[in-house]
């Protein structure tokens, strides 16, 4: 697990979760933003970012389980969980198992749309995504798939179809927020807000020119987002949409 200090000890908590594939190295941009006023962890799940690969499968439920006795082990009280893809499936989990790690739940680019759970729905939403990132981001996505490996790839993508996310999300009583980049093919406006109106605490924030990495293209707002989980939308009743932050 890795750690960015913030300046003040009273600062809040964010943990930060990689996508499917993916870890804790897309995140930078977004932890630098975070860590200016919060205490920022972020982590590579079993499997990720050149971590060994258990000998068996792993589904969401265990990955969950891993991620709450992690933070209880840290004894850091609550903390803001923040997902990105299918991160948001495992800090949903995390919350759901345990309530009391999680003060706030924020997922970024949630996946995966109940009208489009397929795996050639999400490939070729994957290969329209590819075409709105960036070459670094682009870079970055495809060598940490290649350190993931096809196979583990496979085996957590089954996890990831299957996983009912709107379904979990009422159960969550602490807020939640979704957020999502303008122009994400993977996590679609109507997916999006339909998520956060099955959350009884939910809100979605629309992130303006960002695809489905948003917080690579436009860390700054996405770190401002997250943290306005925490302060501006708490107490909101129903999903709202808000662009351009």
């Amino acid at each position: 697990m890795i750690a960015d200090a913030a300046p003040s000890a009273s600062a809040p908590v964010v943990l930060l979760v990689h996508g499917i594939g993916m870890s804790h190295r897309y995140l930078r941009g977004l932890r630098r933003e975070l860590a200016r006023s919060a205490t920022v962890l972020s982590v590579d799940l079993p499997g990720y970012g050149g971590m060994p690969k258990p000998g068996r499968d792993v589904d969401i439920d265990t990955m969950a389980a891993a991620l709450t006795v992690a933070l209880r082990r840290l004894r850091i009280g609550t903390a803001t969980l923040v997902g990105h893809s299918m991160g948001a499936q495992w800090v949903v989990e995390a919350a759901r198992r345990d309530p009391a790690v999680a003060g706030r739940v924020v997922l970024v680019g949630p996946v995966a749309d109940d009208r489009h759970r397929n795996v050639r729905a999400q490939a070729v939403a994957l290969a329209a995504d590819t075409l709105r990132e960036s070459p670094r981001v682009n870079a970055m996505v495809f060598s940490d798939y290649l350190r993931c490996g096809p196979r583990w790839y496979v085996t957590q993508l089954r996890h990831m179809i299957a996983y009912p996310l709107e379904e979990r999300v009422r159960c969550l009583q602490m807020p939640v927020m979704v957020v999502r980049g303008s122009r994400d093919p993977i996590a679609g406006p109507e997916w999006c807000r339909r998520l956060a109106a099955a959350a009884p605490r939910g809100t979605v924030v629309e992130i303006a020119g960002g695809a489905h990495v948003v917080h690579e293209h436009s860390p700054a707002a996405t770190a401002t987002a997250i943290l306005d989980a925490g302060v501006r939308h708490a107490e909101r009743e129903g999903p709202i949409r808000r662009r351009g932050l």
